[in-house]
């Protein structure tokens, strides 16, 4: 049997939400092992200027722990 855990992360890019999921992933895994699946709760935008700065995803990341 196993037992998976969630943690939620926040990340961001200048480019786009999709980038920035992949940048929250490709950190996540470098602390994480056993990466399972993860979902995007919320997202944002931060405006500057009248023009969009940065795109920022909150993510809930699932990870199986290890015996």
């Amino acid at each position: 049997m196993s037992v998976a855990r969630v943690t939620e992360i926040i990340s961001s890019s200048g480019r786009s939400f999709d980038d920035a999921v992949e940048n929250g992933i490709e950190r996540a895994a470098a602390t994480l092992k056993n990466i399972k699946s993860a979902w995007v709760q919320d997202q944002n935008v931060i405006v500057e200027g009248g023009k969009i700065s940065e795109y920022r995803v909150k993510l809930k990341v699932t990870f199986v722990l290890e015996d």
